[in-house]
């Protein structure tokens, strides 16, 4: 049993890619170390944009993004990730609940409130694989 709460079982050979978008890098670093701890591989976007350079770039196995951003929001982006990887499940972290209702219309995953508690994230991340492995 690990000592952290979050930490998963993780296959260490295959250690499933995640794209992490958020433009607050004190939340995009956090986000990153407990993911990691949790055993997942995890690349940085600060914004939309390098998002989706990032997945022409190396699609991920999920895409975990932000939607208030400045320039171009999440949203704006998540269906040309979509069209660029449309196997690749998007998974909405943000601080603003009152998207919840919406998310499925826009073909993500799943809408997570971003918290210090990344059990709800984890879950998410972890149903989108056993999804995605199922297809």
């Amino acid at each position: 049993m690990s000592a952290y709460p979050e930490q998963r079982e993780i296959d260490q050979k295959h250690r499933p890619p995640i794209l992490l978008v958020d433009d607050e890098a004190n939340q995009r670093e956090m986000y990153k170390h407990r993911l990691e701890r949790a055993g997942y591989q995890v690349r940085l976007a600060e914004s939309t944009e390098a998002a989706v350079q990032a997945v022409r770039d190396q699609p991920p196995e999920v895409v975990v993004l932000d939607i208030a951003m400045p320039e171009r929001d999440g949203l704006s982006a998540l269906h040309e990730l979509l069209d660029l990887a449309p196997s690749v499940p998007v998974i909405i972290n943000t601080a603003y609940p009152a998207y919840a209702d919406d998310f499925l219309a826009w073909a993500a995953e799943a809408y997570i409130e971003k918290s210090s508690d990344i059990g709800p994230l984890l879950s998410a991340i972890e149903r989108a694989l056993a999804r995605s492995q199922l297809q």
